[in-house]
């Protein structure tokens, strides 16, 4: 049986503006448990951050994160599927970019995000990719 994208994504899109701080972004990150966000305007998907990019692409350079954007450092031109989509091509698209998250869109607007994880729990749940996916956050450890 074909599995579809919006049966394995992350419903519910956080968005920030793309004139949010880093700071925000990593904030609300934390506060929501999840590891990316989407950069919209208004409903047009401008980027994808996520927490590698927070550390990578700004703290490591030494930028102060309170005073960046995330436009300045989100991932532009994401990848996309709709929810309709098999799943399985949602598997291949990010074994062929190297990516670990796609924006789920629909009539252009986002509206999820399918991950390695929502893939790994839906499709090999007792895989380790799975369990770890499925262990709740060790909140400063």
């Amino acid at each position: 049986m074909t599995q579809l994208v919006k049966d394995v994504m992350t419903a519910g899109v956080l968005t920030l503006p793309p004139e949010a701080s880093l700071v925000e972004a990593a904030r609300l990150m934390r506060d929501m448990d999840v590891g990316d966000v989407l950069v919209a305007d208004r409903d047009r998907l401008l980027g994808m951050l996520t927490d590698r990019d927070i550390a990578v692409r700004s703290v490591a350079m030494g930028h102060n994160p309170h005073l960046m954007p995330v436009r300045s450092v989100c991932t532009p031109d994401v990848l996309t599927v709709r929810p309709d989509e098999d799943a399985a091509r949602a598997m291949r698209a990010m074994r062929d970019h190297g990516v670990r998250r796609l924006a789920v869109v629909e009539d252009g607007h986002p509206v999820g995000v399918v991950s390695l994880g929502d893939l790994a729990r839906a499709r090999e749940p007792g895989s380790a990719l799975a369990g770890i996916s499925a262990a709740p956050p060790n909140n400063g450890a």
